[in-house]
């Protein structure tokens, strides 16, 4: 052995063998393999398996051979973790590095060439010890888990974010085809929603695991690179060859707006274009301040409301703006803005109660949320806070209802209850109030349904209210009216025969008895024929 090898081989063991450094020797996994840091790193990530890693090294025998080292050839090593492509106690160790760091691994035998060794330089069961610097990796990942789209990050991005299916993308991208051809490329930058996709398949998968500023190349196979979106085609350099593919991408993503889907059905998408301040947003029974403007199809202004010296104020959930806007509102952070995209199945009702006659499937709103304070929510009200707020949503239900608004009268009838649905801190006094108060809500709510045709809750909260009071004659006649609605005759003359002994003489619930009777009937003579078909088809 050389002189200089001999120093080596000295210097590599001894890095082991110290024991006045600053990082102490340590164990990785359980077969052997240690680790001492020499310089530590600059990050605190580490590389992950397909990552292709540069490092510089030199290696030796314990007590014998030295091995050849990338210092001596002037030439850094690059290889992919976990791909087999070294030795295994490498890929392990070397999982273990951050950018910058210097360590020294003994990698027993086990995790080397074994029993074979590797001659001449390395002799069966050899330890072998290695002094590696990380100084890079390239991250490699499959998207697809089928080898279809490699990634590999060329320059990392910024933060933690990445775009979402629902969101608006803004990329530069270079196409190029299998035998290496430029077939697009888009310098000044190319906007799509990452849910309808661009180019090809490829693109839409890769830039949902980006971050913003991220550079990455994208291999491609399969269906993966094939060209999509045919009506584009005036937009890109050329039309895809019949006899060619896309095979390589390179793609940075620069920027992407968030679009949030805010029903779950496409229906109300708002685009954030400017993002709002803090984590809270309006609540029902909010006073919000917004400006907004309203466009249709063609681009034209159908709705102009509030300015920036005087905005347009409105309470949340009181029918004062279209249903879509308001939800979309209700989303927003106090100085958000953003466009809102609504389909007209959240317009009608609107439209209807104002007189509007647009034809528009699709509105168009550009919004900013000024300001807003929201209504104080009932677990920060004290006893008294709760009944007197009870007594408003009813009155204001009560109102609703005379104006035939059955629906919203309904809504304000279940926000009046949720007031005093947790009546351990009353006193008894503020107990009976919220008794009363809550079988007169629930009582008006079953009304409600019952013109609204949803026979099933009004009888729920019917029998809610005779859980309280068993002999209320409203909740006996209202749970009837129900039960004759669905049919379930049984259960209407029990409740009609309980009402009747506790007011015999009541008009109306001896009206309801007259038509308990004639559904009887005709209930029973539908019984008869199909008996009798049945006893015809016997014989």
């Amino acid at each position: 052995m050389s002189m200089a090898h001999s120093q080596l081989s000295h210097s590599l063991e001894n890095g082991l063998k110290t024991e006045d450094s600053e990082f102490p020797l340590k164990e990785i996994g359980n077969e052997g393999l240690t680790k001492r840091v020499l310089s530590k790193g600059v990050t605190w990530q580490t590389p992950f398996s397909g990552d292709e890693v540069e490092v510089h090294f030199r290696g030796q025998v314990e007590n014998g051979a030295s091995l050849e080292s990338s210092y001596d050839k002037g030439s850094t090593f690059r290889f992919k973790l976990g791909q087999c492509e070294v030795i295994k106690g490498w890929d392990e160790g070397v999982a273990t590095m951050k950018k910058g760091e210097r360590a020294i691994f003994k990698i027993p035998p086990n995790l080397a060439y074994g029993a074979a060794g590797s001659p001449p330089l390395i002799p069966p069961n050899a330890t072998l010890i290695f002094d590696i610097e990380m100084l890079s990796w390239s991250s490699i990942r499959d998207l697809t888990g089928d080898g279809g789209i490699m990634k590999k990050i060329i320059r990392e991005g910024e933060g933690w974010a990445t775009p979402t299916e629902a969101d608006v993308v803004l990329v530069k991208y270079e196409a190029r085809l299998e035998n290496g051809m430029l077939f697009s490329r888009s310098d000044q930058g190319v906007e799509f929603n990452v849910s309808d996709g661009y180019l090809c398949p490829a693109m839409s998968i890769a830039v949902k695991t980006m971050r913003k500023g991220e550079v990455a190349e994208l291999a491609m196979r399969f269906f993966y690179r094939l060209s999509q979106n045919s009506n584009r085609t005036t937009e890109l350099d050329g039309c895809l060859p019949s006899d060619s593919n896309l095979s390589s991408i390179k793609l940075e993503l620069v920027s992407w707006k968030i679009v949030t889907d805010v029903t779950g059905d496409k229906k109300i998408l708002k685009k954030i274009k400017k993002v709002g301040e803090g984590f809270d947003r309006p609540n029902e029974g909010s006073q919000v301040k917004v400006v907004y403007l309203c466009k249709g199809e063609d681009g034209m202004i159908i709705e102009r409301k509030g300015s920036e010296e005087e905005p347009f104020e409105f309470t949340t959930q009181e029918e004062q703006v279209p249903e879509g806007l308001e939800r979309a509102i209700m989303t927003m952070k106090k100085t958000e803005q953003a466009m809102v995209t609504v389909d007209a199945e959240y317009l009608c009702d609107y439209n209807d109660s104002q007189g509007n006659t647009t034809n528009n499937k699709v509105l168009y709103y550009e919004v900013e949320l000024v300001d807003f304070v929201k209504e104080k929510p009932f677990w920060k009200m004290d006893t008294q806070e709760k009944i007197e707020a009870c007594e408003r949503k009813k009155h204001d239900g009560n109102l609703l209802f005379k104006a035939k608004n059955f629906r919203r009268a309904s809504k304000k009838y279940e926000k009046a209850v949720k007031y005093i649905e947790f009546d351990h801190s009353f006193n008894e006094d503020e107990k009976r109030q919220a008794n009363t108060l809550r079988l007169s809500c629930n009582l008006n709510n079953a009304a409600c349904k019952l013109k609204l045709g949803e026979y099933i809750e009004a009888s729920r909260l019917c029998t809610k209210v005779l859980e309280q009071d068993p002999l209320n004659i409203k909740a006996l006649y209202r749970r009837c009216q129900s039960y004759l609605k669905t049919s379930d005759l049984e259960k209407a003359e029990a409740d009609i025969k309980r009402a009747l002994i506790i007011d015999p003489n009541n008009r109306d619930i001896k009206l309801e008895y007259k038509e308990l009777k004639l559904k009887q009937k005709e209930y029973s003579r539908y019984e008869a024929d199909i008996f009798s078909t049945m006893l015809s088809r016997m014989s």
